[in-house]
């Protein structure tokens, strides 16, 4: 499935990207519970982590469940690439006690988030970095971050703000439409590694698969591709044969014959 316009007429029209971002959040969860995460994981669409903080989706582990079960179904081992980037960072060290509440709760902690950005987080500076700041704090409280760039109504680049919040040039990544995976590496604030899986996307081609970080040595193919197709079927969403790639025609479903009222 060609990624589409999303943002602009006519599919704006007919499914509000609010609507099809809720579409594909979910999924991708599914996706990912059926097979992709190990026992012990799990993710959730559209999640409220620990305040106002919305996630588009969050994978997360139950450690009362983490020892899996018979029925648990385990993954087929998946090999990462090497990253696109890999710079020394300092992240320092998240408040403690926000830390130890989650503990203390028993809730499931959080291990990777999924943001699939929208014309908002784009708009004012403020948003920006709001966003970015975000972002980051995932990467100090030890969880990994994707980051999904498909709106076309608004030409910010939130990943140079990510990494200018950590003193990185905005220049290491490419501009424009993307798809970006982050991770931090190390304990000692001296040694601490930002890792990041860069991709490009563009109206009218596939969608790629990045890893997923869920532990320091352990990541799980996230394929944007797929969760995106499942999505559009969802919806009856489909690109016109031979038309560009923005241009969409809406399957309705078969009439139900019955008498006239």
């Amino acid at each position: 499935m060609p990624l589409l316009d999303h943002f602009n007429p006519p599919l704006n029209r007919t499914h509000p990207w609010r609507s099809f971002h809720a579409a594909w959040a979910a999924a991708m969860a599914r996706l990912l519970n059926q097979g992709v995460l190990p026992a012990g994981y799990y993710a959730v669409p559209l999640a409220d982590h620990s305040g106002p903080i919305e996630i588009d989706v969050a994978a997360l582990r139950d450690q009362l469940a983490a020892t899996g079960s018979e029925d648990a179904v385990s993954p087929q081992p998946w090999v990462p690439p090497a990253p696109g980037l890999a710079v020394a960072i300092e992240l320092p060290a998240v408040d403690t006690v926000e830390v130890q509440v989650f503990a203390d709760d028993g809730d499931p902690r959080l291990t990777a988030a999924i943001e699939l950005i929208s014309p908002r987080n784009k708009d004012r500076p403020q948003a920006r970095q709001t966003f970015a700041a975000k972002c980051v704090g995932y990467l100090q409280q030890g969880s990994s971050v994707v980051v999904v760039d498909t709106v076309t109504t608004r030409r910010a680049d939130l990943n140079a703000v990510i990494l200018s919040l950590l003193g990185i040039d905005a220049a290491a990544l490419p501009p424009g439409l993307s798809a970006v995976s982050y991770r931090a590496v190390g304990q000692d604030e001296e040694a601490q590694q930002l890792q990041v899986w860069p991709a490009p996307l563009a109206l009218g081609l596939p969608l790629p698969t990045l890893p997923l970080w869920i532990a320091s040595d352990f990541s799980v193919p996230l394929d944007l591709e797929a969760s995106y197709q499942a999505a559009c079927t969802d919806l009856r969403i489909r690109p016109v044969e031979g038309g560009p790639s923005d241009v969409l025609a809406f399957s309705p479903p078969p009439p139900v014959p019955g008498p006239l009222s």
